[in-house]
């Protein structure tokens, strides 16, 4: 195994900062140093901070605690240059504790971070509580973080759901809700979208992310007759009920909404107010024009294709986020780019597979991944089996078909720029490969294997430190892959979702409330915390959201009363700036409650083989 230097770490952190010139008018998000502070007994405390992606090469950082109330003293001798966590040992607990850091530069300190305080008699636990309002016959579900006040710190959105259907189903369901809280357990707001949106996996999709550049996140969805917005105020005509009441309660159309209008409408992070409301890109019509290849085959008029959504948000100007409403793809698939700028909100374009005729139709997937493909500082649509470029136009199809995991990368080494790995449904008496790696920038197919098998589930990600680059595996694939499709080890223990943990720079395996390493086992398990979605087993979500660059797992507490942001408190010797600095990873948090939830990936490789800054470019 390679050993590689603290001067390395650092040099991947100019990499991250190494962007074209266009690239770098993207608008980076403000963030604190996230510190936090967890209590491990024993008078140990375990403290993470933030790497900005704004640092220099060479920062450090100096420690300080306040026991008491008292003056605050350094913690450390030396400033700290080879991470950006600490342990605190001696430390009083029968005393609140405050911590906070300070940046040091060519040896003088600057800014003060954040205090997080440690409450006399702090709880031995692994997470921060935020206690729930609770909504009788409602579960707390997925989340989705951004900056909803301006202080740099991140806010959580949470997706209530009472009732969820999926779109083949019959009945009614519950009228979902949304709701935005502050780390501290403080509501901020709620928004009803109303009984004319269905809930469920397919229907409910939520895009956090700042539209306009003004510090402040936007909440965006679709909305219908009926919404409450965080104000009380009502979209569109409350009186007005378009589910299917008028057949029996086992008729395929009982309950569903195929008729009425459709909106999508922008909301305030700060208030929940609705900002700004249009018509939803594309409408529903006609009902039996979203099915099977281009729109023929396997088709149906009765809810199921036409109301399968996904939805994303991508730097389609190379300056500020757009946010994508997509509608489709076993057939036909629809991509609406919106802009949020100076209150208005304007379609920036519409891509439109249409027809059969079109190689683009039937290539879809249960979600998408956004990436920077071309690497000219502007991102492009990876939705399942095609790639739709900045400006709206196709920049290739592979012809793959539609699949349910997409995982967007650079997992090849021995290749430049990212990969994409997907696994494929076999649908329709189709031919065609149940999982395959192509090239991100030219649809190049690099490997494809279990032919003529639907394959459900798939992984790709750097989880064995002896392969160079990353591995992939998927239902179905006995053991794990290199990128040439070669078996290199045993199956992972389970084909789901991916976290950084642990000290070193591989990924670990998450699955429902449990932690794995590849070839070690169980690492850590969430006692009393549940995962959602039924066998799916995802989290609320995943992402770097605190302390250092490892990634924090948010999930419900069992009795649904409380959500829990667990993190790590294993030190690392790897000093990296934050994930969510990367545009292709803040970009995945934003998209990753939609549809079939998948784990983020940065936009470069990260583990012991990684490559130096000066042979990588991205």
């Amino acid at each position: 195994m390679i050993k590689l230097s603290q001067s390395f770490f650092l040099g991947v952190l100019s990499l991250f900062l190494t962007f074209s010139a266009a690239a770098q008018k993207r608008r980076m998000e403000y963030l604190d140093r996230g510190t936090i502070a967890i209590s491990q007994g024993a008078g140990k405390v375990y403290l993470g901070w933030r790497m900005l992606g704004t640092d220099p090469d060479d920062i450090t950082f100096n420690i300080y605690r306040s026991t008491g109330g008292a003056k605050a003293v350094k913690l450390n001798v030396t400033p700290i240059s080879s991470s950006t966590n600490y342990l605190d040992s001696g430390v009083d607990s029968t005393k609140s504790n405050a911590y906070y850091v300070k940046a040091v530069l060519k040896g003088k300190e600057t800014e003060t971070g954040e205090v997080f305080t440690l409450p006399a008699h702090a709880a031995v636990r692994q997470y921060l509580s935020i206690p729930l309002k609770t909504l009788d016959g409602y579960t707390p579900n997925d989340a989705s973080v951004g900056d909803l006040d301006g202080d740099g710190e991140y806010e959580i959105i949470l997706h209530q759901t009472a009732r969820g259907i999926d779109t083949p189903s019959p009945g009614i369901s519950g009228i979902p809700v949304f709701q935005a809280y502050k780390l501290d357990g403080t509501l901020l707001w709620q928004i009803s979208l109303g009984k004319n949106i269905r809930e469920g996996a397919h229907y409910t999709q939520f895009i956090v992310i700042d539209m306009d550049g003004d510090g402040i996140s936007e909440f965006a969805c679709k909305t219908a007759d009926g919404t409450i917005d965080g104000k009380g105020k009502v979209i569109g005509d409350s009186t007005k009920d378009w589910r299917n009441l008028t057949v029996p309660p086992r008729n395929t159309l009982y309950g569903k909404i195929l008729d009425g209008p459709e909106y999508f409408t922008v909301f305030s992070g700060r208030t929940g107010e609705a900002l700004a409301t249009t018509d939803y890109i594309p409408n529903r019509y006609p009902l039996n024009g979203w099915g099977g290849h281009g729109g023929h085959g396997g088709n149906d008029s009765t809810g199921n294709r036409v109301d399968r959504m996904v939805a994303g948000a991508a730097y389609l100007d190379g300056k500020l986020p757009s946010v994508l409403m997509c509608r489709g793809y076993y057939g036909r698939s629809v991509i609406a780019a919106w802009d949020y700028r100076n209150g208005k909100l304007t379609s920036r374009w519409v891509f439109d597979s249409k027809d059969a005729d079109n190689p683009y139709s039937g290539q879809g997937n249960h979600g998408l991944s956004i990436a920077d493909v071309d690497n000219d500082g502007k991102d492009e649509v990876i939705y399942g089996s095609m790639v739709v470029d900045d400006n709206g136009k196709g920049l290739f199809t592979t012809g793959l078909r539609h699949g349910d995991a997409l995982h967007v990368s650079d997992f090849d080494l021995s290749r430049p720029g990212l990969e994409v790995f997907g696994v494929h449904e076999i649908e329709d008496a189709t031919k065609g490969p149940g999982a395959a790696l192509y090239d991100a920038r030219t649809g190049e197919i690099l490997w494809s294997g279990h032919q003529n098998q639907d394959v459900g589930r798939g992984v790709a990600a750097n989880i064995d430190p002896e392969n160079p680059g990353g591995e992939m595996w998927f239902a179905g694939s006995n053991g794990v892959l290199n990128m040439k499709g070669e078996k290199i080890g045993p199956q992972p223990s389970s084909v789901n979702f991916l976290v950084w943990w642990d000290g070193d720079l591989t990924r670990e395996l998450l699955n429902g409330n449990g932690i794995d390493k590849y070839k070690v086992g169980r690492i850590f398990t969430a006692t009393g915390a549940s995962s959602n979605n039924g066998s799916k087993s995802t989290p609320a979500l995943s992402a770097d959201i605190l302390g250092d660059w490892r990634e924090e797992v948010i999930l419900r507490s069992t009795d649904n009363k409380e959500l829990r942001i667990y993190t790590t408190t294993i030190p690392t010797n790897h000093k990296m700036y934050t994930l969510m600095h990367n545009p292709q990873y803040r970009m995945a948090i934003a998209w990753q409650n939609v549809a079939y939830n998948q784990p983020p990936h940065p936009n470069f490789y990260i583990g012991e083989d990684m490559k130096k800054s000066s042979e990588t470019s991205y």
